[in-house]
């Protein structure tokens, strides 16, 4: 398992296991297909540990059928009211992203965690009718977004290699090599990457 996947299983299986009322804005975990755009398989061993939690989905609109319609930018939410938030590739969609994350940093309760990705060298990707695509984030600015939390955890998405070919079409689903490339040229950890897996404690 590559070092951003496991990254990714570690906080999840944290999250789920110390945290209570989480929410997943944007449904980015895609582990119902009931209440997302898509469902993605290589995510169901999650649900084990998602159906110990009150997990709740966060959309702006209702047109997947999330458990919670509303804007990220003004969470219908009180204060202090979350233990985790997931908010998987959706900070570049947003207007406004760092009000986005004062929104997130709001409702979590001291000690909450909140888990992001955000992209960096990443292809354009909007939906049209649904979001436009507006940002992408360096390490700097991986940083800065998350500021005020107590902790933050930042964990690449590809080493240099992956990321060039995962740009190409041709070599976009076949980048196993280049991982391993990375991985034996020692990349894996350039500030040239797809983007961030992030981990924060407020």
């Amino acid at each position: 398992m590559n070092q951003w996947d496991k990254f990714f299983k570690e906080k999840m299986i944290k999250i789920f296991q110390e945290k209570k009322d989480v929410l997943d804005i944007g449904g980015g975990l895609r582990t119902d297909e009931n209440k997302a755009n898509r469902y993605d398989e290589k995510n169901a061993w999650l649900y084990e540990h998602i159906k110990k939690a009150n997990y709740k989905i966060l959309d702006k609109v209702a047109d997947y059928k999330p458990d919670i319609v509303g804007d990220v930018h003004n969470l219908p939410l009180p204060d202090a009211s979350l233990d985790a938030v997931i908010c998987i590739a959706v900070l570049e969609h947003v207007e406004e992203p760092q009000k986005a994350m004062k929104e997130i940093y709001r409702v979590l309760r001291p000690g909450g965690f909140c888990f992001i990705y955000v992209p960096f060298l990443y292809y354009y990707h909007p939906m049209k009718g649904y979001y436009k695509d507006f940002y992408r984030f360096t390490y700097d600015g991986a940083e800065y977004l998350t500021r005020d939390f107590k902790t933050v955890e930042i964990e690449n998405v590809r080493g240099a290699l992956a990321t060039v070919m995962n740009l190409l079409p041709m070599f976009s689903k076949r980048i196993g090599f280049f991982n391993l490339l990375d991985k034996v040229l020692n990349k894996q950890n350039s500030r040239q990457t797809s983007g961030y897996n992030i981990f924060c404690v407020k």
